[in-house]
């Protein structure tokens, strides 16, 4: 997706608190005779619910114009009280003119759901052009808010959607969300039996339904509206779906996920709010023991001129670890906030940039010298981003915690050397132990080993072009000034519970060796006196009282690997299509790795997503971004340089 535009805040005038109007396109939010009334009658009424949902492992509902909320309070109550509700409750909404938190507080001081409005506004997130997972009701109920365009966001999301609200203010002042291409948008996501609702009986509504598949038909709209307009999805022709963007494994209850990491804990942790338990298989003795076994490591976001692919992808990262990190009990050393140097711009110049990117002050910040070198404690000489929602922690009391929230079994002292399917053609995979014991069976089976299950990953998708990366880190235990917050640039710091402080980390590829390397403390303790603005008495001070090595996985476009493995043909070669989504994946198998230095920071999206693949729920990120991190991306790439290139030569081109 291209990048979104700065998102325009709503403008409400709510001089009649019955009906909070946008002076932009003239018109009230919802009717005078009650918002949650209206919701009831159009939207539930007319898509038959709650009895459609009753008994179904998962519901989808589309809604456009997430205005003030009360259509999804509307949902979300009538959900709590039905006693036949689906297991879970997907409501995706998209929203150009978002409110801020100030006015959604103001729209609901008065609500008939308090206590779900005081949710829904705890858990408002920070209003930047992406897609927030909020989660409801321990997991259940998910809001999926897309801020932004709808039409851009109809091509992005990746979704069965079983109902649709269609909202948003009245067609003749707000043309394009009735519009005829928005409704096709429409009709691509919709599930076989899918309907459709709106208070509206515009002809552009109704005729753009029909032309996009839809049957329509006019019932009784809700107080003074004469009609309102309801639909059921019937295409004459049945679109081809994308088989790789398929459930993974849709009847799964039990997975087995080898590797107990960040990746692994946060993959136990996501299936089990989707229903699904784990076995988590590690060949050390115990969870976070190698990679993930840092004393600590830091976690944000961040941002580039063009907000291109990565700057996306982290930023949706940072901004669900944030939010899970809210859900789960406190751990036991957690810093809050984190400062990154800038060395290339002004801080004059670092305002304007996120001016244009209309990035909001509760993700990033542009902090002038004298700010930032009182934020952290430090000499820095420099400007810096401050991002309130990144800090640092210790990975392994967020493994703990991850995997007592998951409640999966773990069985630890055991390597997998191979897995395999049973014969008998059922979707079922089996681990099993270099002395050939069985280790586990399930449905689905998920490699999270990071570099320790590089060889098994491997064996399971050849090709994949793999780095294993070593890192060192140092402790100093005395040190003239400490940051009062994680501080990273050319390396990073991070202080400890003792006094002394974490830093570094030194990074070469292919490198072997475990014993921790002098010259590598040496060009740490170099880092942190660049990093800090250290004078050379003060630098000459440092000592180092020792430090950790571990070795990471990653991969040449810095981006992890997530999703479905393709299928292999009979000579163990991916079977590919011309487009990922189009490319058909080994059923019950996935992966979730490749996090190089970043496994903090995006563990619970990769999860989210990877959960969702799954169970075939709707995506957490956006098309573009689940292909930047499919795992068949780099076999894609190479067929189509093979085809170049044979196309070039005049000969044909080898897969």
């Amino acid at each position: 997706m291209k990048t979104q535009p700065p998102i325009s805040l709503a403008q409400i005038d709510f001089s009649d608190p019955a009906a909070p109007m946008a002076p932009a396109f003239g018109d009230v939010y919802h009717s005078r005779a009650g918002a949650l009334e209206q919701a009831r009658h159009v939207f539930l009424g007319a898509n038959d619910l709650p009895a459609r949902w009753a008994g179904r492992r998962e519901f989808v509902i589309l809604e456009t114009g997430f205005g003030l909320g009360n259509n999804f309070l509307a949902t979300w109550h009538a959900w709590e009280q039905d006693p036949e509700r689906c297991q879970t409750l997907s409501f995706i909404s998209i929203e150009k003119h978002p409110l801020t938190l100030k006015d959604l507080k103001q729209a609901h001081l008065n609500s008939a759901l308090p206590e779900l409005a005081a949710q829904l506004c705890q858990a408002w997130p920070p209003l930047t052009p992406n897609l927030h997972r909020l989660v409801f009701a321990g997991g259940r109920v998910q809001l999926l808010l897309c801020l932004g365009d709808a039409q851009a966001w109809l091509r992005e999301l990746v979704a069965e959607v079983d109902a649709f609200y269609l909202d948003g203010f009245n067609p003749k002042q707000n043309p394009a969300m009735w519009d005829k291409h928005l409704l096709k948008g429409i009709a691509r996501h919709a599930a076989p039996g899918a309907t459709a609702a709106s208070w509206s009986v515009a002809p552009q509504l109704r005729e753009g339904l029909t032309a996009a598949g839809f049957s329509t038909s006019r019932q009784r709209g809700f107080a003074n509206k004469g009609g309102m307009c309801v639909a059921r999805f019937t295409p004459r022709h049945a679109a081809q779906k994308p088989v790789g963007r398929q459930a993974l494994a849709p009847q799964a209850r039990h997975a087995l996920i080898i590797g107990a990491g960040l990746a692994g804990a946060a993959c136990a942790w996501a299936l089990a709010e989707r229903g699904i338990l784990s076995t988590v298989i590690d060949a050390q003795a115990g969870p976070a023991m190698g990679a993930s076994g840092n004393p600590g490591g830091l976690y944000h976001g961040t941002l580039n001129p063009d907000d291109g692919l990565h700057a996306r992808f982290n930023r949706a990262c940072a901004l669900e670890t944030e939010r899970v990190l809210r859900r789960l009990p406190a751990l036991p050393w957690h810093q809050q906030g984190l400062l990154r140097i800038e060395t290339a711009r002004y801080w004059t110049q670092m305002q304007a940039l996120i001016a244009r990117l209309g990035l909001p002050p509760d993700y990033v910040q542009a902090l002038s010298q004298t700010e930032a070198e009182a934020r952290s404690g430090l000499r820095l000489g420099r400007p810096a981003w401050f991002y309130p929602g990144g800090g640092a922690l210790a990975p392994a009391a967020y493994i703990a915690a991850l995997l007592r929230a998951s409640g999966a079994q773990q069985l630890y002292g055991y390597k997998v050397a191979r897995v395999s399917r049973r014969a008998d053609g059922e979707q079922t995979w089996s681990a099993w132990s270099d002395a050939g014991r069985l280790l586990g069976e399930a449905q689905l089976l998920i490699l999270a080993g990071g570099q320790q299950g590089q060889a098994l990953l491997q064996d399971l998708a050849p090709g994949l072009p793999l780095m294993m990366q070593r890192g060192q880190l140092s402790h100093i235990a005395q040190a003239d000034g400490r940051p009062s917050l994680p501080v990273a640039g050319l390396g990073y710091a991070i202080a400890d519970q003792a006094g002394g402080l974490w830093c570094g980390a030194t990074n070469q590829d292919g490198d072997p060796r475990p014993d921790l390397l002098a010259e590598d403390h040496l060009r740490n303790l170099a880092q942190y006196a660049q990093l800090a603005n250290l004078d050379e008495a003060a630098a000459a001070k440092l000592q180092v009282s020792g430090g950790r090595v571990g070795w990471r996985l990653a991969t040449p476009d810095r981006m992890p690997l997530v999703g479905g493995l393709p299928q292999l043909d009979s000579q163990g070669q991916p079977i590919l299509a011309e487009q990922l989504r189009f490319t058909a994946r080994e059923a019950g198998l996935a992966v979730c790795s490749g996090f190089g230095s970043r496994g903090i920071g995006w563990a619970a999206m990769c999860a989210q997503v990877l959960a969702a693949q799954v169970s075939g729920a709707p995506i957490p990120i956006e098309a573009s971004l689940l292909d930047a991190i499919d795992p068949a991306r780099f076999a894609l790439r190479g067929r189509r340089v093979g085809k170049s290139i044979g196309t070039a030569h005049g000969t044909q081109s080898s897969v």
